[in-house]
């Protein structure tokens, strides 16, 4: 991956980064078998931003490679645009989640409405694609996409995608390359996960609540 900054990358960034590049090798090996070897083809394509509507969680040397990523490549009016949407999310979770919470109301059918969205996604494309997370890079169905609900949605039919369950197994080996690395500063790596907005807020100083 190439950087615009000349700003050397941190050892956590460079071993998340590293991390990355293994699962993705891993993923397109076990996609290529499932096609093989029991005819499954996953329905993810270019374009298919669905997913996005999910709660996103990642660990802390996801967020900092990401949040570094952020700071080298992305313009001030980026960063900008991103603090609003990743405010309007904090808020709308927060909105979303008293409502539900009272009611058997679902937030909306997908990224293209009022749903929440990763902060993110700009033009149902992902903004920091070369250092999405891990759950971000083996999330994949063989379902039509539509069933990929956002995460306080619930389906009117009890449609749920089929999860290629097998992909993420792949990438848990590297996984705890992150998760070993967490725990040797001292960190409880499991209270450690949180959703991706709240470590952005984190990560670029934001003052939003991360409760």
């Amino acid at each position: 991956m190439k950087h615009r900054a000349k700003v050397p990358l941190t050892p956590r960034e460079r071993l998340a980064l590293e991390v990355y590049d293994r699962v993705d090798d891993a993923v397109r090996r076990e996609l290529a078998r499932l096609r093989r070897e029991e005819g499954i083809v996953a329905s993810c394509h270019r374009g298919c931003s669905r997913c996005c509507g999910q709660h996103i969680q990642m660990n802390p040397s996801e967020a900092h490679a990401m949040g570094q990523y952020i700071k080298r490549t992305f313009s001030g009016r980026q960063i900008r645009d991103l603090e609003r949407r990743t405010e309007q999310w904090h808020a709308r979770e927060d909105a979303q989640r008293k409502r539900h919470s009272s009611s058997a109301g679902s937030c909306g059918a997908g990224p293209s409405d009022d749903g929440l969205s990763c902060p993110l996604l700009v033009g149902r494309a992902c903004s920091a694609y070369p250092v999405r997370p891990v759950i971000c890079r083996t999330h994949f169905v063989s379902s039509d996409p539509s069933a990929c609900l956002p995460a306080c949605a619930e389906s009117p039919d009890g449609t749920v995608p089929v999860v290629l369950a097998s992909i993420p197994h792949t990438a848990r080996p590297w996984v705890q390359r992150l998760r070993a690395d967490i725990e040797a500063s001292g960190i409880d790596f499991s209270r450690s996960i949180m959703l991706l907005p709240h470590w952005l807020a984190i990560e670029m100083d934001w003052p939003f609540d991360t409760d």
